[in-house]
């Protein structure tokens, strides 16, 4: 596809523009949790306390892989909204300005991770897994640039309707991740420490490549050249108004899945852990195409709220969540009468085949998370899109910390249904908290219909 078009198709009809955007995004989300399941996988087989260690691991990694998709986020929000006003220098400046952050916000973190790590590993009781959870983690943290601007980088091409460089990026890390872990792993034998450098290696090379198309090939629709750079305060803050919530809501995220190991372990202990890990590995998978839906609904709805269209937002919003239940639904129904056959990838060795029935039963429950969650995710997408991260993080707040939380121990512990409650409380909070989200959602395009009536289309007359 042209630039011309990719332009024409993000400022067109919003449904033709969320089915073509959300394909490409369906496949490069799959490609990104093929190689993380990759590395469950792989991982799995050297026992359960591997396993437990990137459960400990994982929340802490997304919290700072949120940084860069935060730093996306708000850059795909602010360039679509430019492009929809068709204030195309704006956009350029945009994109420079988050390349710009995802290099002071690397430098940063990467500095206080390595220096805390151990007391970060204690606090959330990594207990007798911190040994395998440092060698994996000081890898991994320590090239945290490779995946903040790999987000940032793939945000850039996705906000001007490039979807198939994003998604040959991501293809170029998860295949080269999926050949490189058991190589690194067992082969090499490098253990833990392999499949961290797996990642890293497979991370860098996606970044080489958009580099290239960015700075070196030079075809994007905008022009990231550095003389376009004009520090703004105002883009800036802009900017930071969409990342800081968004990667706040990777830390909820990572809050949440800490609380709820927490709550496993004392509910039963470390393997629970790893269960809950393997499980929520597959409970991800099954949520890419509701992810790429709402991907596809931020370009389009930054798009639609830039240049003043409420019909096009309202229909952004409501196509995407039927479009989502839709996935939903299907996809539910295959981990339900599958979770015995998927839980056995993960009990491949006799380090970890006691696990097999725990996982099937995990993945049962946890499938109706998937069915719980479209309305809340496009919600929060579509706020996101029109700049309002703040309220996209008071629904995911709302949602997760607080609901998911509460509803885990009041199912677990309250009423005394164990691992399984706390589970079944996960998938109660997720869904209340969404139709929260849902109704404000609706209220919010309803308002904002009146002022583009009561604004804009008498000027067009």
């Amino acid at each position: 596809m042209s630039k011309s078009k990719n332009i024409e198709m993000i400022t067109g009809d919003p449904k033709r523009a969320i089915r073509k955007l959300a394909w490409p995004m369906m496949v490069s989300m799959l490609l990104i949790m093929l190689y993380n399941l990759a590395d469950s996988i792989w991982v799995a087989g050297l026992g359960a306390d591997a396993l437990a260690a990137i459960g400990f691991i994982t929340p802490l990694f997304m919290v700072l892989i949120g940084l860069g998709n935060g730093i996306g986020a708000g850059a795909n929000s602010l360039i679509a909204r430019n492009i929809g006003a068709k204030r195309y220098d704006e956009a350029n400046n945009s994109g420079l300005h988050a390349v710009v952050l995802s290099i002071i916000v690397s430098i940063i973190f990467t500095v206080l991770i390595e220096v805390f790590m151990v007391p970060i590993l204690q606090f959330m009781g990594a207990g007798k897994t911190i040994g395998y959870a440092m060698d994996y983690s000081y890898i991994i943290f320590g090239f945290l640039f490779v995946f903040v601007f790999s987000g940032v980088a793939s945000a850039i091409f996705r906000s001007e309707g490039d979807m198939r460089r994003a998604t040959i990026a991501i293809a170029v890390t998860a295949i080269l991740n999926i050949i490189l872990d058991p190589l690194f792993i067992y082969i090499l034998n490098l253990g833990i420490a392999g499949a961290a450098w797996a990642t890293v290696i497979s991370a860098s090379m996606s970044c080489i490549v958009m580099s290239y198309w960015i700075w070196g090939k030079k075809d994007l629709y905008l022009d990231l050249s550095p003389k376009n750079f004009k520090y703004s305060s105002r883009i800036m803050i802009d900017t930071l108004q969409v990342a800081i919530p968004s990667t706040l809501e990777n830390v909820i995220f990572s809050a949440l899945a800490i609380i709820i190991n927490s709550l496993l372990v004392m509910a039963a202990d470390t393997t629970a852990v790893a269960v809950y890990t393997a499980s929520m590995r597959i409970v991800q998978m099954a949520m890419i195409p509701l992810l790429g839906i709402g991907t596809a609904v931020l370009t389009v709805s930054g798009v639609a709220y830039g240049a003043h269209n409420h019909v096009n937002l309202k229909t952004a919003h409501s196509y995407s969540i039927k479009l989502g239940f839709l996935f939903s639904i299907s996809i539910g129904i295959v981990m339900y009468v599958f979770s015995s056959q998927i839980a056995t990838i993960f009990s491949y060795t006799a380090a970890s085949a006691a696990m097999a029935p725990q996982i099937a039963t995990a993945i049962s429950v946890l499938t109706l998370f998937v069915l719980a969650i479209p309305h809340g995710i496009m919600s929060s997408m579509m706020f996101q899109g029109v700049g309002k991260g703040v309220y996209s993080l008071i629904i995911t707040l709302l949602r997760s910390l607080i609901l998911e939380s509460v509803f885990a121990y009041l199912f677990g512990f309250i009423f005394g249904w164990g691992v399984v409650g706390i589970y079944a409380g996960v998938v109660f909070g997720c869904f209340v908290g969404g139709t929260l989200g849902y109704i404000w959602a609706k209220f919010f395009i309803r308002e904002f219909k009146k002022i583009s009536i009561r604004k804009y289309v008498p000027q067009n007359e």
